[in-house]
């Protein structure tokens, strides 16, 4: 294809959102998003309002040769769309709509886990939201959906009742258990490989406080402070879902003081129980070393963003992760050996307990690994220090670390590049995938993901 005016003018035909092509005013804005380690280059990029725009948007490139790629906030940007693609902006399809008799929310496909959170706390409920406000709660949710619940509630795709798709032929579908099962499998865990989802229903859960917040100690403790929680998490009940991580900080204007300049080691809890109950099974944990900060309290599920206070401000990073069946004490000493202070590319690792509600499956989706106990992620900023060869290398020995204790991956946690998709599920789950796949997307025009192939055969 060809851009020129004249696409423009047809396609402004039939899409209400505006739509833009290189070089005309709001390209640059509607093609960024937060991950600046890559950036889409289409050749068109429809800002879609609704589940019409999209269809008409999706329609519009089929019948022009041209990919689709999508997205809502670009967090999970791996393959950036180009000259032969169009780009579908969902972030302005960005409603909640909470109804709280039947407890569940639609989230229409732009929504952003901060509106999600206001609005259903004001109902004393709470989605599965994850650790960041800024994240779009489709996307996620359509990976799988790993939150501070987890342990209690499973992983966010566990609780899909419906789904608004908009399939490779452009029409607009209503996809649930009971109209077309095979299909709300596969959109539960596998990500936006079937179509564009312009929204879903979520079920909520009944909670409105927790107990929470986080442990803050200096690096120098990370060997103690990793192993104190690799043994601890044997001991704690499914309503407790926490991770460790060891975090570089930069030295750098508007970072705290006391924090500036240091490799610290954090420490993530979310009970859901009193304080009381809440400060016995931390005790052991806070026992381990001098904290720098002691941050756990009672808190409104609204504020669990706060116990990670992930980044938000637009970057380039790169990521991976492994879901592994165990950690033993040799492993740990390797994770610290390998990314702790002092290493040489500075790299976030963070270590997620499992198990609980995550091993159930229910009525669940296509989420590979259930049976893991932690996940381990791996995660590098990128500047002029530390390039993306440099940090994949760094992560890679990191990983490689955890040996025969691996299982595969969650394609939700890697970023800034495309992963073995069959790495993602449990043996047999991706070839399903991958036959739905060539049903649903023959063409695999839906392709700028962690891509699922479509089966040869089907």
């Amino acid at each position: 294809m060809t851009a020129s005016a004249t696409h423009l003018d047809h396609l402004a035909r039939h899409v209400r959102g505006p739509v833009h092509l290189p070089g005309t005013e709001g390209y640059a804005d509607a093609r960024s998003g937060f991950q600046r380690a890559l950036t889409h280059r289409p050749a068109v990029v429809a800002e879609a309002l609704d589940a019409a725009d999209v269809g008409a948007a999706v329609r519009f490139a089929t019948v022009r040769g041209l990919a689709v790629a999508v997205q809502a906030t670009g967090h999970g940007l791996v393959a950036p769309a180009t000259g032969d693609a169009m780009l579908i902006s969902t972030r302005r399809m960005d409603s909640v709509r909470v109804d709280p008799v039947a407890r569940t929310a639609w989230l229409g496909a732009g929504v952003r886990w901060r509106r999600v959170l206001d609005a259903t706390a004001a109902h004393g409920l709470a989605p599965l939201s994850g650790s960041s406000p800024g994240v779009g709660a489709v996307s996620y949710t359509l990976g799988g959906g790993l939150g501070p619940l987890a342990r209690r509630y499973g992983y966010a795709a566990d609780h899909v009742r419906r789904v608004e798709l908009v399939t490779a032929d452009g029409e607009v579908r209503e996809v649930s258990a009971e109209q077309d099962p095979d299909l709300f499998w596969a959109l539960r865990g596998g990500g936006g490989n079937f179509g564009v989802v312009t929204g879903l229903e979520l079920g909520l859960v009944p909670v409105a406080r927790l107990y929470g917040g986080g442990l803050l100690f200096d690096g120098a403790h990370a060997a103690e402070v990793l192993e104190a929680y690799r043994s601890w998490t044997a001991t704690v009940p499914a309503e407790l879902t926490s991770s460790v991580g060891m975090v570089p900080v930069p030295d750098a204007p508007g970072v705290p003081e006391p924090l500036r300049g240091r490799h610290l080691v954090h420490v993530r809890i979310a009970h859901l129980g009193g304080e009381a109950e809440g400060e016995e099974l931390v005790a052991s944990l806070r026992a381990v070393a001098p904290r720098l900060r002691d941050e756990l309290g009672e808190l409104p599920y609204s504020a669990t963003p706060t116990i990670y206070n992930a980044a938000s401000d637009p970057h380039a990073y790169v990521g991976d992760n492994a879901f592994v069946r165990g950690l033993d004490a040799a492993a740990v000493r390797s994770l610290v050996a390998l990314a702790g202070p002092g290493a040489p590319v500075p790299c976030v690792v963070d270590l997620r307990h499992l198990g609980g509600a995550l091993r159930r499956g229910g009525t669940g989706g296509a989420v590979g690994h259930r049976d893991a106990e932690f996940l381990v992620r791996v995660l590098s900023g990128l500047d002029e220090e530390v390039d993306a060869a440099t940090a994949r290398g760094a992560h890679a020995r990191v990983l490689a670390a955890l040996g025969p204790a691996t299982l595969g991956r969650s394609l939700n946690f890697v970023y800034g590049t495309v992963a073995d998709a069959r790495t993602g599920y449990d043996p047999g789950d991706h070839d399903r995938l991958a036959r739905l796949k060539a049903v649903h997307d023959r063409a695999n025009v839906f392709r700028f993901n962690q891509n699922i192939a479509p089966a040869t055969s089907a």
